[in-house]
């Protein structure tokens, strides 16, 4: 049975309350789970008409390491080898404090969410890892509204209030601390709530289209695969106040977004990490698919060919649920042959033919003679056979404000502003100039943790 979701509107916001959340992704609601836990009194607030945030649109799954997941799977791992390839895939421009702590921390995470209910016992592979990391549901269903659904059962349970198409407007600050926020309704009333506490978990910039135009020049005419919330007014308001920002010119490019129609889809990263490969027109193979997606992207704009395909079989389709969703929605070319479906993209039959031979060869042996690929090595020979055709979009910014490892928000000088804490996309740092596919499913729960946590910790005097 499904848990029936109430959310209320700003009358009925309460004079004070110990923190005050903003945002309702997976970074919002695990936070508040944790800090109502530890006994403080508080709410979620959500500028949009409904919950769930960017989280809703993550299909993949939640990198970690050291798990007992991995272990039941046989899948040996440690923290050194995750901390270091996403050290690699961030450029090495990674906040190193941030992400030992979200290396060491995430697979707490893992078992934190399974007590809640919320299992991930499924695995499966992100470009730029050596090692299956990513957690997913065993039912193999889209991990963002998998996650936001037993996280809203779970704050339900506790009789966490949550409000929606309630925006914050201002920050206010006395005596070196946070005391109070105002917020706004649909028709522009204002009201006034204390706090001792306040945590942004805004999300990123990725659909304010001033902000990227301002940092990455030349990508102010890309699609985005954010929702419309993801506008960077948390991180902006807190700039007021004086917070300093960090790597705001970090935005990254999804390699796989659908975008031939007026809404843009993300291809979720488990398409081929569970063996799809990417073609150009002329049906051949042009980069390693699991590269880092800064790779991937950078070869698919070198084609210079509008985007291009990834080719997958029905094995692939039956490890990703999320192609169901693309089907229905009309972003699967479908070929009863390998053939049929080369007439329909209008590739030439011989080198899709061969491409896929090559490929099966090269996993037979295990060996990627043309580009190296050592994961996601999977026989492509089950019709029917399916195309989707991609090209790079916004879908990440790995700039925002700057915190510590206890989440804590710092200005300028690199002091803490008390009782101001950020965490999730909001932050920056962690990801380096790249993030890795995961991590940031995984960077939601673990300073999610963290921040509901610390603010705790500051309000109790603990």
């Amino acid at each position: 049975m499904q848990t029936k979701i109430q959310t209320a509107n700003i009358d009925s916001l309460e004079k004070e309350y110990d923190l005050v959340i903003v945002g309702s992704g997976a970074t919002g609601l695990v936070s508040a789970l944790q800090a109502k836990r530890l006994g403080l009194k508080v709410a979620v607030i959500e500028k949009m008409a409904s919950l769930g945030g960017n989280t809703m649109r993550a299909s993949s799954g939640m990198n970690a390491a050291e798990t007992e997941v991995q272990l039941a799977n046989g899948v040996i791992d440690d923290f050194t080898a995750f901390y270091q390839e996403t050290l690699q895939g961030g450029g090495k421009l990674n906040d190193k404090e941030l992400l030992e702590y979200f290396v060491t921390h995430a697979p707490l995470a893992i078992e934190w969410l399974a007590k809640q209910g919320i299992v991930l016992s499924d695995l499966t592979i992100s470009g730029g890892m050596s090692q299956k990391r990513m957690h997913r549901p065993q039912s193999l269903a889209p991990i963002g509204a998998y996650l936001i659904k037993g996280l809203l059962a779970r704050c339900v349970a506790e009789a966490i209030p949550l409000f929606t198409n309630t925006k914050l407007v201002a920050i206010k600050k006395a005596a070196g601390k946070i005391t109070g926020i105002t917020v706004a309704g649909t028709d522009g009333k204002e009201v006034e709530v204390g706090v001792k506490a306040l945590l942004l978990a805004t999300g990123g910039f990725g659909a304010n289209a001033n902000l990227i135009a301002q940092y990455q020049p030349q990508l102010a005419n890309y699609k985005t695969t954010n929702h419309a919330g993801a506008s960077g007014d948390g991180l902006l308001l807190a700039q007021k106040l004086g917070a300093q920002l960090v790597d705001m010119n970090f935005i990254q490019v999804h390699p796989t977004v659908q975008q031939d129609f007026d809404h843009t889809y993300l291809i979720g990263e488990a398409v081929r990490g569970e063996g799809a490969i990417l073609v150009n027109k002329n049906g051949e193979r042009f980069v390693n698919e699991l590269a880092t997606r800064k790779r991937v992207t950078a070869a698919i704009t070198a084609l210079n060919e509008n985007g291009a395909y990834l080719i997958f079989d029905q094995t692939v389709r039956q490890r990703v649920k999320a192609i169901e969703f693309y089907d229905k929605v009309g972003l699967v070319v479908t070929g009863a042959s390998l053939a049929e479906l080369a007439t329909k993209l209008a590739l030439p039959k011989e080198n899709l033919s061969q491409t896929l031979s090559n490929w099966n060869q090269a996993v037979a042996t295990r060996t990627d003679c043309q580009f190296g690929r050592k994961t996601g090595l999977v026989t492509l020979n089950q019709a029917p056979y399916y195309a989707i055709h991609i090209a790079p979009g916004i879908h990440y910014t790995m700039g925002g404000l700057h915190i510590n490892a206890k989440t804590q928000v710092l200005d300028e000088d690199g002091q803490v502003i008390s009782g101001l804490y950020a965490a999730g996309e909001v932050a920056g740092g962690l990801h380096g100039n790249n993030r890795i596919g995961g991590n940031s499913i995984a960077e939601t729960v673990v300073f999610g943790l963290q921040a509901g946590k610390q603010a705790a910790k500051y309000i109790l005097g603990k």
